[in-house]
């Protein structure tokens, strides 16, 4: 029972992330997507980046965080959502700066959502 609550959580951040991205990039040009399926790709991709690959990173640079005071965490952000323009066709992010704010947005967003779905 738990893994289904735990891959229904995981499909629920993606699908939360993808609706995110087609926001942003309707209303800005930094990042663009090209349809529904390419932004439920990169929803998915953030997703399983933002969950296996951020906890690794996030203990990797803990000093330098400690020493930002918790900014450089928005770092890691933008390079995840950077890294995941890199892999999905039909998503992409024109510069490091796009990302930042796109990370920025999506976090907002998934804070929101995570308000009224838990």
């Amino acid at each position: 029972m738990c893994y289904s609550t735990s891959m229904s959580t995981l499909i629920t951040r993606a699908l939360i992330i993808a609706f995110a991205l087609l926001l942003l990039a309707n209303f800005w040009s930094g990042i663009t997507i090209t349809g529904l399926v390419p932004a439920l790709i990169a929803g998915a991709v953030i997703g399983v980046l933002n969950t296996f690959v951020r906890p690794i990173l996030v203990v990797l640079t803990f000093p330098i965080t400690l020493l930002t005071l918790g900014l450089f965490i928005f770092i890691i952000n933008a390079s995840l959502v950077y890294l995941a323009a890199r892999f999905v066709e039909g998503f992409s992010v024109t510069s490091f700066g796009a990302a930042l704010l796109g990370s920025i947005f999506i976090s907002i967003v998934s804070a929101i959502a995570n308000r009224f779905i838990s």
